[in-house]
């Protein structure tokens, strides 16, 4: 057993070798920066984790972005903060920038704020075991986020920054927009001054990148009937009610629209009685009603998520369809909100994925390939993916985003560092 061991060791050892045999000598100094630096960046990863950075929670998403912009400065980038309008109600975005005239512009993506908002209970970065540890936004995205700077730093330490161009857009809005269209202009407009967008989102896994993305927008169904005794249910001249017309058309959506490829149709909230109320910022609504009453009014919020606009837009038809149709002494109408678009897979996307494959089979980390567009839902980079080549899920691992004891596997941290390290290298060349 023991000579087995070894001889298992040596060719592991040696596959290592040979695959780092691949790799320049710049190259190989970069993996052991990120190794020597590696301790700071897990200091980094629990600082900016310890600080609460819900969407709404505007001076936490404000501190993440002062944290980033003492470490970027450090490496020699230029920060700055972008404030939004007044009426998008969130905190701004945060910028670093070098400037060059060598090898590709990227432009790197990510985003400071989380879905977990101050009155919620709280996780701090905890080690769970020696390979995975929690925190709010532990994946989605601060590890991300932390990643990228790493790669960055790195690069830096070897001077193999100069003169090139990268700007790093950290968004402070990503999981709660005030506003898509307003919020990011600023955004579009300095992507398009770039070649390749970066977007260090939730990977994967070693084996799978993002080349593609789903759109997400949102729809208020609202139905109306007569109020009336619940014992005249059915009858002509008292109807159905509300709620059975909005049961009758979440039923109709999901019987005419479910199943097709890349599309999906979420109700997330209902509300139904004698007379009901909601608040569109917090997301609370309420009812009154009694169960010897026909509801005289119902509400559902919910979101559709598709790839390509004409996906979105062939759903929406059906949708409108299926409301206009009507129980007895009902009426209903449906309010369609954009959201994020979706990142389509172009030629651009799959060469980059390549480009990606070769630097992973040098590093001897093994094989990437395309991930399947169905999987991931909207990201910031879709607002970009018409004008360059992108890539995305280049960020941390882990489980359990968006929910309490969401993790981040620490085992791959390190090598997602070093391959993506290697990717920007490459580049900027």
């Amino acid at each position: 057993m023991k000579k087995t061991t070894l001889l298992l060791a040596f060719c592991v050892l040696s596959t290592i070798t040979f695959a780092q045999q691949k790799l320049n000598k710049d190259e190989k100094k970069l993996l052991e920066l990120v190794d020597k630096n590696y301790q700071e960046t897990v200091a980094l990863l629990e600082e900016v984790i310890n600080i609460n950075s819900g969407s709404l929670n505007k001076e936490g998403v404000r501190a993440v972005g002062d944290v980033f912009a003492r470490e970027f400065e450090k490496i020699g980038f230029e920060t700055e903060w972008v404030d939004v309008p007044a009426e998008v109600n969130r905190a701004g975005h945060f910028v670093a920038t070098r400037k060059g005239s060598k090898g590709k512009k990227i432009f790197i993506i990510g985003h400071l704020d989380t879905v977990f908002e101050k009155d919620m209970p709280f996780t701090p970065f905890t080690w769970l075991n020696d390979s995975t540890a929690t925190g709010q936004g532990a994946n989605d995205m601060k590890g991300g986020d932390v990643l990228a700077f790493a790669s960055l730093k790195a690069l830096d330490e070897l001077g193999l920054l100069d003169d090139r161009t990268i700007t790093v857009y950290f968004n402070g809005d990503e999981e709660s927009s005030g506003d898509e269209e307003i919020s990011r202009r600023d955004f579009v407009s300095r992507a398009k001054e770039h070649d390749v967008a970066l977007a260090y989102e939730t990977a994967q896994g070693f084996g799978t990148v993002t080349v593609a993305r789903r759109g997400s927008s949102g729809w208020t169904l609202k139905t109306s009937g007569k109020q009336s005794h619940s014992s005249g249910v059915f009858r002509e001249n008292v109807g159905y009610g509300a709620i059975y017309e909005a049961a009758r058309i979440l039923d109709e959506f999901r019987e005419e629209l479910a199943g097709e490829q890349y599309l999906t149709f979420n109700p997330g909230q209902f509300i139904g009685g004698s007379d009901i109320s909601f608040d569109p910022v917090s997301g609370k609504g309420e009812a009154l009603g009694k169960t010897n009453i026909v509801s005289r009014e119902a509400m559902v919020t919910g979101d559709l998520r598709f790839l390509g606009e004409d996906q979105k837009e062939a759903a929406r038809e059906k949708m409108k369809a299926i409301v206009a149709r009507h129980l007895n002494q009902t009426h209903a109408e449906i309010i369609f909100e954009d959201g994020l678009p979706s990142m389509k897979p172009s030629e651009g996307n799959y060469e980059m994925a390549k480009f990606l494959n070769t630097v992973s089979l040098d590093m001897g980390m093994g094989e990437v390939k395309p991930g399947d567009p169905g999987s991931r839902g909207a990201g910031d980079i879709s607002f970009v993916a018409e004008f360059m080549d992108c890539l995305d899920g280049l960020g941390a691992s882990g489980s359990g985003a968006h929910a309490p004891g969401e993790t981040i596997n620490m085992k791959q941290y390190p090598d997602l560092i070093k391959r993506s390290t290697i990717l920007l290298y490459r580049l900027t060349r």
